[in-house]
């Protein structure tokens, strides 16, 4: 069973139920206070956070004083976009009283389809983490139409948490665990204290959704821990509502655990070495002795560029004598690579016209 204290980064979902309260659309403030102090205990040890948050349409919704029925699109929309100013300030206020900084994330499923959209969100949400902020992240309401949508945040935040690289995911729900069947209609329904695959007859048993405020049900849930296990992070279902529900979930609280399948570095890895190539870096000994070592690739260190790739494209690494090392994935694209070639980190910035992004190939994305 996964221990939350072990933890190097963690990303917690929390559903409109949990935050908003049904009657009223009012912010359950107690609650996110609770929470923040939760985030404040595990940032304290060094464990990374992020937040995947719903609430806007329901927040929305109450300061528009629209009906609880079926939204439009557009209503929804410009209910998201009234909801979504509160909310940012709700967890702005709730995280400052422990001096954590925020920041909004606000992404659509084009962010992780799209390969270049997708890098840039990785490397904002390594950013603001490095910084020691806390990213909120939500999906885009006031943009997003049917075609560009999630669907629930519950798979949302598993992309988050592939996308960040977390080593588990957390879903704050209305329910407790994972049950054999829907236990307020089944008395024999019993929960899963932890499931290491997820067979046919596990998918079996999900249900469909059933709050009135979340989109999110035990199918939605099962195949965001498909996402998440496959990309090795442990992620649990545990019940949400009580008061500092992180501190009571690790006090021996009611929960399923989906088992990772490997670990997210090992997995990352994994999926850079099964990459195509579109083109390959030649680099000399002293690059090669680094980046075997642990380092990344430095620009200084590259000989030849060869192919036509995109930044994020997977490219072969090969020494001077063609001894192949691995495989890495570009932080510039072929045109800028080949005017990089030899400089030092110094020089780059002349010869690009921007900014250089780092090395030419992060350690992270390297696999041999």
């Amino acid at each position: 069973m996964a221990a939350i204290k072990n933890a190097k980064r963690i990303v917690i979902k929390i559903g409109s139920a949990l935050l908003v309260d049904r009657d009223s659309n009012q912010l359950r403030l107690e609650w996110l206070k609770a929470l923040a102090e939760d985030v404040a205990m595990l940032r304290a040890r060094g464990t990374d956070v992020i937040l995947v948050s719903s609430g806007s349409i329901a927040l929305g919704r109450g300061v528009l004083c629209l009906p609880m029925a079926e939204l439009s699109l557009e209503q929804s929309q410009a209910a998201a976009a009234v909801g979504q100013i509160q909310l940012a300030h709700a967890y702005d206020r709730a995280l400052g009283a422990h001096d954590i900084k925020s920041a909004q994330v606000l992404v659509t499923l084009e962010d992780s389809a799209d390969r270049r959209r997708y890098l840039n969100s990785r490397a904002t949400l390594e950013q603001l983490l490095r910084f020691g902020v806390v990213p909120i992240v939500n999906e885009n309401d006031t943009v997003a139409t049917d075609e560009i949508r999630y669907g629930d945040n519950d798979r949302m935040a598993a992309q988050v948490a592939v996308t960040a690289g977390a080593d588990q995911l957390i879903l704050l729900s209305d329910v407790d665990g994972f049950y054999s069947a829907n236990p307020t209609q089944d008395v024999t329904a019993y929960r899963f204290d932890v499931i290491e695959k997820i067979t046919p007859e596990i998918e079996a048993m999900a249900g469909d959704a059933g709050s009135g405020l979340s989109k999110g049900g035990m199918k939605t849930k099962l195949m965001a821990a498909k996402t998440a296990t496959a990309a090795g992070c442990d992620m649990a279902i545990t019940e949400g509502s009580v008061m500092n529900p992180i501190r009571v979930l690790e006090n021996g609280a009611a929960v399923t655990w989906f088992t990772a399948q490997g670990d997210p570095q090992q997995k990352r890895k994994a999926w850079i070495a099964a990459m195509k190539p579109k083109g390959q870096i030649t680099i000399d000994a002293g690059a090669a002795k680094a980046v075997i070592g642990g380092g990344s690739l430095l620009a200084a260190g590259v000989r030849v560029v060869s192919g036509r790739f995109c930044r994020g494209d997977a490219v072969e690494i090969r020494t001077v004598d063609g001894t192949a090392v691995g495989s890495g994935l570009m932080r510039y694209d072929a045109k800028d690579a080949m005017l990089i070639v030899g400089r030092r980190s110094d020089e780059m910035e002349e010869v690009l016209g921007y900014p250089p992004r780092g090395p030419v190939i992060h350690r992270d994305d390297m696999a041999f």
